[in-house]
């Protein structure tokens, strides 16, 4: 059963949130943030990316760039940027994009749950990936940025949930980067914060949706302390982690989409010719093609447009991997043909998110960067939640959320 409570946040005054709120820390690079960041001392990325209070080309994981991130995090909280609310409460952080807003509850998540599996993942994470923000949070002793959970829905929690989205918002603003609206209430009432907490404690799981990695660097950094202290009750707040909760059927997954450099030296016409053992290959010409459903894939090639659908028998309807749209074209395409075995090593091949739509593919082939996109069919969130609950692990580069969540609208300390 899942286990959260609500939590003392750090937050900025509402007239300063548009400077201090950030992108994520790696959705982009440090002379993006360095940019994004130019002439706003209040931007969070001065904590998320220190590096960029530094000469270009320092090292991000040097040992003074992390300490500059615990020097600007306190320097925040003593100009007053960043203020701790002085009572435990829940808060409601929705975003919308294309009409559609999603509402997230933000909640203080149980270590423990992540460490025993009832918080479900569905992706490896990389230590040198995990040892970064582990660093990060013991600097800081805080969770700075949240990660992205989904729940299964539950029509109470909707309509608390809907109680106070229909009051005034805390935060209300459009994001200059993403043109995505971002909204934030606070949840104060004591029976509601009962109700919620009672609610999670009910759920058989919790799943990561984005975020594997701070997950993982924050359940460990908890774990740690608790080994470090001799008087550990369990109750303590760095028995807990800073999430975005959304019901699962509010959230969409968008393509995940490949691109490789060469055709393993063969001909465009060899390659098309090899593609036909395990799919229907059908010419759809200069027209921008979208795969049509799942099996069927989108690709690019010489200025034109092919659709695949693979054949059955190809894949196997009972195994939730081999079912997987990128583990068919992974094994049918990308290794039988092209010679691409490790997703996340080989440089022959790299990834699009789907926010860049498909113009993006086409535009990495004509420019000759590329020589062949492939567009894949989204990841359903049941897909997802039947992955993880089964104990097994996505390929890489499968899913893609959007929109992402936004950094620096409240902030979790681990005391």
């Amino acid at each position: 059963m899942a286990k959260i409570k609500p939590f003392k946040g750090i937050r900025p005054p509402r007239e300063w949130v548009e400077q201090v709120a950030s992108r994520p820390y790696d959705v982009l690079n440090s002379e993006e943030a360095r940019a994004e960041a130019e002439g706003n001392e209040k931007s969070l990325y001065h904590i998320i990316k220190p590096e960029i209070d530094f000469p270009e080309g320092t090292d991000e994981h040097d040992e003074a760039v992390y300490r500059k991130a615990v020097e600007n995090f306190n320097r925040f909280q003593e100009k007053g940027w960043l203020v701790q609310d002085t009572k435990e409460q829940y808060y409601i952080y929705a975003q919308t994009m294309n009409g559609h807003t999603q509402y997230g509850l933000v909640v203080a998540a149980c270590v423990g749950d992540y460490l025993n599996g009832v918080i479900k993942k569905h992706e490896l994470t990389r230590r040198d990936k995990e040892e970064d923000r582990m660093k990060h949070v013991r600097v800081n002793n805080a969770n700075i940025e949240p990660v992205f959970f989904a729940y299964p829905e539950n029509e109470e929690l909707d309509a608390i949930v809907k109680k106070y989205t229909a009051g005034p918002p805390v935060y209300d603003f459009v994001a200059p980067n993403d043109g995505f609206g971002h909204h934030f209430w606070i949840i104060d009432d004591e029976k509601d914060m009962a109700r919620i907490t009672e609610l999670f404690a009910a759920m058989p799981a919790l799943y990561i949706a984005d975020g594997h990695h701070r997950s993982a660097a924050a359940a460990l950094v908890g774990a740690e302390k608790a080994k470090q202290n001799p008087n550990h009750r369990g109750d303590e707040e760095y028995n807990f982690f800073m999430a975005v909760c959304f019901p699962a059927d509010q959230l969409t997954i968008i393509d995940y989409n490949r691109v490789v450099k060469d055709l393993n030296g063969l001909t465009a016409g060899e390659f098309l010719e090899k593609l036909k053992k395990n799919f229907e290959v059908a010419e759809k010409g200069g027209e921008i093609y979208k795969p049509a459903g799942l099996h069927n894939f989108s690709l690019y090639l010489e200025g034109k447009w092919y659709s695949l659908t693979a054949k059955p028998g190809t894949y196997n309807d009972n195994d939730p991997i081999g079912v997987l749209d990128v583990t068919i074209s992974s094994n049918l395409i990308l290794d039988e043909i092209l010679g691409i075995r490790d997703l996340r090593s080989d440089k022959r091949i790299d990834f699009v998110g789907g926010i860049r739509g498909l113009d993006e593919l086409k535009r990495r082939v004509d420019s000759g960067e590329m020589k062949v996109a492939l567009a894949l069919y989204p990841v359903s969130m049941k897909q997802l939640t039947d992955i993880a609950d089964t104990g097994n692990i996505m390929p890489p580069k499968t899913t893609w959320f959007e929109p992402k969540l936004r950094s620096g609208l409240v902030i979790h300390k681990l005391e």
